[in-house]
């Protein structure tokens, strides 16, 4: 078992854990690392394997030769195994090797800032801002004493190059792992910059753990990976789209046409039907409209002096 990786920062995004928790996720392309060298007991005095990563248009002929015919892999890096034996040479090793849960320590540059003071270096709080003191808000003050020793302590924290050098961060742990894609997403910051190289190991409180495990390989996960997906079931994008076919293969009725026969048309309901008093109504007016057959004619006298 292979105690680490060598990856590559591509940045940081935010996602949802299992509880609902907004986090910060920082995503590292680890691997696909090649074996160049194994270390041996016998020869070395130790057990480890180096790795190669990442690659370059150009090498000098001794890496060449090194190198032989996996490429011009531009980073190499030794990491400790149990037995180097059960390795070889171009051996392929990927994020496979971490599963979800595990907890790593990643090491890498941290950013260069150039030259910085005290305070923003080791966060001094600087001096006093009254009584005259009118230039020493952001001066580191005494460092050192008279006499005795009469010399400045080495190791005084003061103003210098700051940043631009090794670190590491133990304990994050890896929220999700992508051998597929050759992603590693890890809670929380990672030094360096983008496009930075970092160095992933185990945890101690993991170490144990991956040392009794057999991580799988890519063709075992990929396989893995097809077979959930045809085994899948119908997602609800696809039944509601299997629903608005059926709907749209369905009859429609149409309206009866206005030049329709009295058969074709459909018949009238209880609520349409014209009630009793409806029918009063209608004779009362018809009543009224005709004239009165009694009524004697007017003649033409009396209608003009009526008018």
């Amino acid at each position: 078992m292979i105690e680490g990786l060598i990856g590559r920062k591509l940045g940081m995004i935010q996602m949802f854990d299992k509880d609902g928790s907004l986090r910060g996720v920082t995503v590292i392309e680890a691997g696909p690392c090649l074996i160049t060298q194994i270390r041996t007991q016998d020869r070395d005095g130790y057990e480890a394997v180096q790795l190669g990563f990442g690659a370059t248009k150009r090498r000098n002929k001794p890496m060449r030769g090194h190198l032989k015919q996996q490429g011009n892999l531009r980073f190499l890096r030794e990491f400790k195994v149990e037995e180097s034996s059960s390795h070889a040479i171009g051996e392929r090793v990927g994020a496979e090797i971490f599963e979800e849960g595990d907890r790593v320590d990643v090491t890498g540059v941290s950013k260069g800032r150039g030259f910085a003071g005290v305070v923003k270096r080791h966060h001094f709080a600087g001096g006093p801002k009254t009584h005259g003191q009118s230039d020493r808000h952001r001066a580191p003050g005494s460092i050192g004493s008279g006499n005795t020793p009469g010399r400045v302590f080495k190791g005084m924290r003061m103003g210098g190059h700051m940043g631009d050098e090794k670190v590491t961060v133990q304990g994050l742990e890896v929220l999700q792992s992508d051998p597929v894609r050759g992603l590693l997403l890890v809670a929380g910051s990672v030094p360096g910059a983008k496009n930075g190289l970092l160095r992933i190991r185990y945890a101690s409180q993991t170490l144990k753990t991956a040392r009794t495990r057999t991580p799988k390989t890519l063709e075992e996960i990929q396989a893995e990976a097809t077979a959930a997906d045809e085994a899948a079931p119908v997602g609800t994008d696809e039944a509601a789209a299997e629903s608005d076919e059926t709907a749209a293969e369905a009859p429609v009725a149409e309206a009866p046409a206005d030049d329709a026969t009295a058969d074709d048309k459909p018949a009238e309901s209880a609520n349409d039907a014209p009630t009793a008093a409806d029918e009063a109504g209608e004779g009362k007016a018809d009543a009224g409209d005709t004239p009165d057959a009694d009524a004697a004619p007017t003649t033409d006298g009396e209608q003009k002096d009526k008018s």
